[in-house]
């Protein structure tokens, strides 16, 4: 108040806050793709730059009806702009309920080694605690929590076999009943909406790659992220979500997984070759290896990154708008 008249008074309404475009940001994360470092990460960027975090307790409802869809975007469309929603749950479409299609992010990886990674840890947790996961899988019986890798895999256990398998695909296929059957069907709607509705999706064996770009392409999201990630205080938190007691299944094992996960493969393959390209774009280098026979099995690849590239092809930001105005 300036004497008796308010600053509506002198100044008209107060000037409205910009928001960067794009505002409204869905990271669907797929479990077991590094998605906990992703979100330790988010909590101190959205603290650093002002952007609203929304994320959600439910870690086990993946697949709505349509009923819980059209409530999840309203409450999703409703939340304070510019903001960034996180949760695991298959692809939503909001258009398709009359809500503006946010930007989608994700991060895969590896589908046998993501799939391990899973099956440990339901049985034992991680580093923050033996006890976790007690309180996870509270109702798994001693046997079936002891229950070696090779016979759940080589004796068809419902866990190591299809449809419990097909996991990574319905995460951007949608909510559509066919979307969990493992399929042609599925796996091309996937690849669709991969590249209609999502920004970017990396891979998580090159995070570091990932984090610059997205750094490149949501700046008021991602400003600083690797100097964060990078940051040795940030890396014990990190170490805190390695999976503990994994053990490596036998190469027959290995091999009827990989049979079994064949429309995985598939799709991360289609990623990766799309991320490779991207990274190409916007002038980082992937490292030159010789080509290995399929499948890529438990060989560690560096999370570093090469100096850039010189890259002369076309104008990075017209590129980005393009993106958005789809």
């Amino acid at each position: 108040f300036v004497g008796n008249s308010t600053y509506l008074d002198d100044h008209g309404p107060p000037p409205q806050k910009v928001l960067p475009f794009p505002s409204q940001v869905v990271y669907n994360r797929v479990g077991k793709c590094g998605s906990r470092t992703v979100v330790l990460l988010l909590r101190i960027l959205s603290e650093k730059h002002g952007f609203n975090l929304v994320t959600s307790d439910i870690h086990n409802k993946t697949r709505l009806t349509k009923n819980e869809q059209m409530e999840l975007i309203k409450n999703i469309s409703t939340a304070e702009q510019p903001y960034l929603f996180t949760r695991h749950v298959h692809f939503l479409n909001f258009s398709r309920f009359g809500g503006d299609q946010p930007v989608y992010i994700n991060i895969i990886r590896d589908p046998v080694n993501r799939f391990l990674s899973n099956y440990f840890f339901r049985r034992f947790g991680d580093w923050r605690g033996e006890q976790n996961h007690m309180i996870r899988t509270p109702s798994m019986r001693q046997e079936e929590r002891y229950l070696d890798i090779n016979v759940c895999i080589l004796e068809n256990y419902p866990e190591c076999s299809n449809p419990r398998l097909f996991y990574i695909i319905p995460y951007f296929c949608g909510q559509h009943p066919r979307c969990r059957e493992p399929g042609e069907w599925a796996l091309e709607r996937a690849k669709l909406n991969v590249n209609e509705n999502f920004l970017l999706v990396g891979i998580l064996e090159e995070l570091e790659d990932v984090l610059l770009l997205l750094e490149r392409f949501l700046p008021h999201y991602f400003k600083d992220v690797l100097s964060i990630y990078k940051n040795p205080e940030h890396r014990k938190l990190g170490n805190l979500t390695v999976t503990v007691k994994k053990t490596v299944p036998s190469p027959e094992a290995i091999q009827i997984l990989y049979q079994r996960m064949r429309y995985e493969y598939e799709f991360y393959y289609y990623v990766k070759e799309q991320f490779h390209l991207l990274k190409r774009k916007f002038g980082l280098k992937s490292h030159s290896r010789k080509p290995r026979p399929r499948p890529e099995f438990f060989i560690p690849s560096p999370l570093e990154t090469e100096e850039p590239i010189d890259n002369e092809e076309e104008d990075d930001e017209k590129w980005l708008e393009d993106i958005y105005k789809r």
